[in-house]
């Protein structure tokens, strides 16, 4: 079973081709914003994805509409990859240290949209990226995959360490919630459905 989705987005703002495959893969980022694509790299890497994204954009005016919509386009392409949800573990957590800092994430592949998003993050920039953009991240792939996702920093000081152990925590949580379990024959849910 493949397990695979390719997305593009176009518009007066960006341009994104975004490739995934939820069983493993080559990996790439070419965001044109560095931090982000540092962020891309690490969430391919401990999610254990094929990740393939590509994006240009108004980067005159700031980030925000490229990490926005690769977002977007990322929660779209883990939707369809994901098919109609049957047999995966559906629910999934980590808890991740990045030196000083602590992050936590838990996953439900509810297909219903949430995004929780707690952290203290001191307002600054990292290489373009400015860190108020890690919750649009976030609530973005949310909103575009149909789950239920909660993220938050218990504690640190360093911006770039706390958004990194978000991003690991949330592959290490996704990488879990996508598997597959072997003793799941159908789609978990007492619903029967996953879509909504």
């Amino acid at each position: 079973m493949s397990r695979t989705a390719s997305r593009e987005r176009s518009t007066a703002e960006t341009r994104i081709r975004l490739s995934l495959d939820l069983d493993g893969g080559e990996s790439s980022a070419a965001t044109e914003v560095g931090f982000l694509d540092h962020m891309l790299d690490l969430l391919a890497r401990h999610g254990g994805l094929g990740l393939r994204v590509e994006a240009s954009g108004d980067l005159e005016t700031g980030a925000h509409h490229t990490v926005e919509d690769i977002g977007i386009v990322l929660g779209q392409a883990i939707d369809e990859a994901l098919g109609d949800r049957a047999g995966v573990r559906r629910y999934g957590s980590a808890l991740v240290p990045m030196d000083e800092s602590l992050a936590e994430c838990a996953i439900d592949l509810s297909g219903r949209p949430l995004c929780v998003f707690e952290a203290d993050l001191p307002a600054t920039s990292i290489a373009g990226f400015d860190t108020e953009l890690a919750e649009e991240f976030f609530r973005a792939v949310a909103n575009g995959a149909k789950l239920t996702l909660h993220v938050s920093v218990r504690y640190g000081t360093n911006a770039h360490h706390m958004i990194e152990a978000c991003f690991k925590a949330f592959a290490r949580a996704l990488r879990v919630a996508v598997s597959l379990d072997p003793g799941e024959t159908g789609v978990p849910s007492t619903k029967g459905t996953l879509s909504e």
